[in-house]
């Protein structure tokens, strides 16, 4: 069926010196970097509501992007024919998985079975489709946040109706994520949170809140489902404060319902910005406590002060969020997903393309950078000659609770040590990142 993506071409690498706009620059998919291919690094995928549902509207102003499947008609057959474009898209971008939110694809129904009918109706039509794709699901999630019956939250809302209602529609969405080969499923709290605490009980909320996201794990077992469970921080926006804050806020709450081991993280570069943080620090935050699952490719306008949402263009911050990637352990089975919108005025299908590629290759050539910046080991040799002098045996001692805070007193005493301030080198390291990022041959 024709599309309105159906006239593209595919987007082939034609490597650093090509002028086509619709080619990769740095992309080379079967390129093996770190011992694996960019593909495997990496793991782009599409944002299906961004893509796909998106309309081009604001807080100031109505919808700019019309598609075929937004008119009025019959809603599952302008499911299926968003699908068709949308597997059209994935054709054209020749990128290897695509992420939805269940009122991405499907309509809602006047009632809840009838959504999760239409969902799994839907979900059959992408079973199709995908038997002919190359393109696979890298995590689904469902939307708890846009619908009136969640003003006041989700799992987290007074009225427990709501909580069931969120149980089932997450219960099936994680059946069609499954049925779909997923590899992960994600939890966002949209309005997991509060806009006053003069109405709210946040030790009730933060209690439904653990047990929901405990009953989830314990469905992901129950239905053998292998993929990760992935929660997704934001500190703000739609409500005053999200429960959600950052990836240390969330790791707390882990811990305090013993999920820590079960459950990692979706980082999103725009959400990072907003909890007053950069991307990396979130990266590296997760990384260091073993909880880092899978990154939202985007970025904010630090001129506005809500997610924006835009697609990806300062290096600087993209490779230094890759390198932390890398020391991490790198992605597993997370990826890279453009949750990233096209600008208002940026209507056409060929923007959606330029949009795509442009991110692709910032994040492509970020990595490479990032992984010969790791091979070059200058960098890391001046954290290690930083850090040196922790490996000494008396140090190690303080650090893995061998002497008591009395015996490290009297024993700094006995020494006789007056440490003296020692350089951070840090417009040295920046220099050398400088260098490395900007002047890099890959």
């Amino acid at each position: 069926m024709e599309t309105v993506f159906s006239k593209f071409e595919t987007v082939k690498y034609e490597g650093p010196s090509s002028e086509n706009a619709l080619a990769y620059q740095y992309y080379d998919a079967e390129r093996v970097v770190l011992g694996k291919p960019l593909k495997d690094h990496l793991r782009f995928a599409v944002a299906y509501w961004h893509s796909l549902a998106m309309n081009g509207s604001d807080p100031f102003g109505g919808p700019t992007i019309e598609r075929p499947w937004m008119g009025a008609g019959d809603p599952i057959a302008q499911a299926k024919v968003k699908a068709d474009a949308a597997f059209e898209l994935f054709r054209v971008l020749d990128l290897p998985f695509f992420c939805f939110h269940d009122a991405d694809v499907a309509p809602a129904g006047d009632t809840l079975a009838e959504g999760l009918k239409n969902l799994h109706v839907i979900a059959d039509y992408f079973a199709e489709k995908m038997e002919t794709s190359s393109t696979k699901l890298l995590w689904g999630t469902a939307n708890l946040f846009s619908h009136p019956r969640f003003m006041a939250g989700a799992s987290t809302n007074p009225d427990p109706d709501v909580f069931a209602w969120c149980a089932a529609t997450v219960k099936n969405c994680m059946d069609v994520t499954k049925k779909l080969g997923g590899s992960n499923y994600v939890l966002w709290g949209g309005r997991e949170g509060y806009e006053t605490l003069l109405n709210t009980n946040m030790k009730q909320e933060l209690e439904q809140m653990g047990r929901f996201l405990t009953l989830v794990v314990e469905y992901k077992h129950t239905i053998g489902f292998e993929g990760q469970i992935l929660i997704e921080p934001k500190p703000k926006e739609p409500t005053s404060h999200q429960y959600d804050f950052d990836a240390a806020t969330v790791y707390g709450f882990l811990k305090r319902f013993g999920l820590e081991n079960e459950v990692k993280l979706n980082l999103e570069a725009n959400h990072a910005t907003l909890a007053g943080h950069s991307f990396e620090h979130e990266i590296a935050t997760a990384g260091s406590l073993g909880v880092l699952g899978s990154l939202d490719i985007n970025r904010g306008d630090a001129l506005l002060g809500w997610d924006t949402d835009q697609f990806p263009n300062d290096l600087w911050t993209m490779t230094m969020s890759m390198y932390h990637v890398i020391k991490a352990g790198g992605l597993g089975k997370g990826g890279c997903n453009f949750d990233a919108k096209v600008r208002r005025q940026s209507f056409t299908a060929e923007d959606m393309i330029h949009a795509h590629v442009g991110g692709v290759d910032i994040c492509t050539r970020a990595f490479l950078t990032a992984a010969k910046l790791i091979e070059d080991g200058r960098y890391d040799a001046l954290l290690t000659e930083r850090y040196a002098g922790w490996s000494k045996p008396d140090a190690a001692a303080m650090l893995s609770g061998k002497m008591s805070l009395d015996e490290i007193a009297a024993k700094a005493l006995a020494d006789g040590i007056n440490p003296k301030p020692r350089s951070g080198k840090q417009e040295q390291i920046e220099n050398l990142l400088m260098r490395a990022i900007y002047s890099a041959k890959l």
